[in-house]
Formats: structure tokens, C-alpha cells, sequence
């Protein structure tokens, strides 16, 4: 810790603030706490349960920051070698492997014990296994294979079925496709981000696609490919009777939209253009899944 931080205890504090949130990855649990929002509101049966919404939010929140901290208490010395993680709280070296161990085994536990007492044992057990794909999977993959981000979208796509079953009990084709428009989403999210950064993975180990297509032809392929997908995936609500025709439009409007940046990336494969994708699909999914729940046939 700096000097004057020393000296200044508000200093102090909002650096260890700033390391908490940077620890659990705070910008990433609130992705995951809106679409556990979205899959509750269209699990929800009759009306909407507020008191267990809240109960859900708080189990799979202490879930997802324990699996954070966990995360990068694996991968601290893999972000020491990288210039966009290096200052992170475990390789700057401001807190120490133990503390956050003991955090996010707490953390994580705490929360699948409050998700079986407070809503379901069904909500607990989706939570564990995206925590255990999470940590004892894709975190080990992402040093052997540049497959790691297929399967990284299979965690980061569960959160939806955690709200859904949250309200509901048991999982239905709805649910499921709210799973597939996340998980689909997240490839070309997650590409934009490995072409931005793949100096610095590569120069930490990790695998990511550009490592092994360095011109980034099958990167922009794929981007295409899924963004592609992601219109008639993101159909299928309507398609289930989950929404009305003005969400049908939205999301043919937006996939298009979208589907303009996969393009313009695959064509000319920049940092610029795989800035605009990454920005684009950052708005592009919260936009649809205010959409859907706005014309919803809830």
C-alpha cells in the first residue's frame, strides 16, 4: 500500500474498496444478478415473489464473488505477467493468497447453504456447478486449449437457469432459452476480448484463439458465425410465447445491429473494430433482456 495511503484512513479505505470490488469482479456479478433477474421473472408462475428474488440475489451474489476470488487466487501469478491484470489486489501483492482463499471458500459455501435454505436445494445445486465448471474447469483449460471460451460459456450462461428454477422449481424449455441466447452471446463477447488482449495472454500462457490464429481469420470467422446465430437464438422466446411481436422485432433489429460489428471486425481485425464489438455486445445484451422482460406475455 502507498505511503499517503497510510496517512489517509478514507485513502485506505476506498483502495481496499477498490480491491474488493476488482476481487470479486463487481462490473461481472452485475451481469449475472440481471440475468438472474430475468430467468426469476419469467420462472415466476402467477406473480412476482420479491422477498425470494431478493433471497436468490443474495445467495448467488456470495456465490459469484467467492468463485471470483477463487478464480484469481488459481491465476495470480498468471496476472503478474500480464500488463491489464498485473496490479490486480494478489499479484500487486495488497492482499495475501490466504485471507483471499479463506474469502472465497466462505463466500462460496455460505452462498449455496443460503440458496438451499432460503429457495430451493434445485437454485444451490445449478450454483455449484457453475462454480465448479468455473474454477475446476475452464480456469485450468484456459493453459491448454483455445476450445477454454466454449466451455467458459457453459458457467457463465447458467445464471438465467439459477433464476429461473429459483422461482419455479424445475426447468423448462423457457429456461433453457434464456441459457442459449447467454451463451451464445458470450463467444463473440469473449473473442473481442482475447483479440484485444492477446499480447498479454499470450505472453501469460493462456491459450485464447488468437494465440494459435494469429492473423485472426478464424477469430472474425467465428465472431460472424456466432453473431449470426444469435438472431434466430434470441427468437426463441417469442417463439415460446415468453414475449410479444415487439420483442421479436427489437431482437431481429439489435442481432442485425450486432451482426454489423461481428462483420466489420472479421473483415478488418483491429483493436478498434474489436473495441466496437466488445462495446457493442456490452449494451447489445442488457438492451434485449430489458426488451424482453418489457414485452413480456407474463
Amino acid at each position: 500500500m502507498e505511503p499517503q495511503t497510510l496517512n489517509n484512513p478514507a485513502a485506505g479505505f476506498y483502495v481496499r474498496l477498490s480491491d474488493l470490488m476488482t476481487l470479486t469482479k463487481a462490473r461481472l456479478t452485475t451481469l449475472v444478478m440481471l440475468s438472474v433477474m430475468v430467468g426469476f421473472y419469467f420462472g415466476s408462475p402467477d406473480h412476482l415473489d420479491v422477498g425470494l428474488l431478493v433471497d436468490a440475489l443474495i445467495g448467488i451474489t456470495l456465490v459469484a464473488a467467492g468463485s471470483s476470488a477463487l478464480n484469481q487466487l488459481l491465476e495470480r501469478h498468471i496476472d503478474a505477467r500480464m500488463d491489464r491484470t498485473k496490479n490486480r489486489p494478489l499479484p500487486s501483492g495488497r492482499m495475501n493468497p490466504g485471507s483471499v482463499l479463506y474469502f472465497g471458500a466462505i463466500s462460496s459455501i455460505a452462498g449455496m447453504f443460503y440458496l438451499a435454505i432460503r429457495v430451493n436445494t434445485d437454485a444451490a445445486l445449478w450454483a455449484t456447478i457453475t462454480l465448479a465448471t468455473y474454477i475446476f474447469i475452464y480456469t485450468p483449460l484456459k493453459q491448454k486449449t483455445s476450445l477454454n471460451t466454449l466451455v467458459g460459456a457453459v458457467p457463465g450462461a447458467i445464471p438465467p437457469l439459477i433464476g429461473y428454477v429459483a422461482a419455479r422449481g424445475h426447468l423448462t424449455p423457457q429456461a433453457w432459452a434464456l441459457f442459449a441466447i447467454v451463451f451464445v452471446w458470450q463467444l463473440p463477447h469473449f473473442l473481442a476480448i482475447a483479440w484485444l488482449y492477446r499480447q498479454d495472454y499470450a505472453q501469460a500462457g493462456l491459450v485464447m484463439l488468437p494465440k494459435v490464429d494469429t492473423e485472426g481469420v478464424s477469430c472474425g470467422r467465428q465472431v460472424v458465425v456466432n453473431s449470426l446465430m444469435l438472431i434466430p437464438v434470441t427468437l426463441a422466446p417469442w417463439v415460446l410465447h415468453m414475449t410479444g411481436p415487439i420483442y421479436a422485432l427489437g431482437a431481429v433489429l439489435f442481432g442485425i445491429g450486432f451482426l454489423v460489428y461481428g462483420v466489420k471486425f472479421a473483415l478488418k481485425r483491429t483493436d478498434t473494430t474489436a473495441r466496437q464489438l466488445f462495446l457493442a455486445s456490452v449494451i447489445y445484451l442488457p438492451l434485449l433482456l430489458a426488451l424482453m422482460m418489457v414485452d413480456s406475455n407474463g
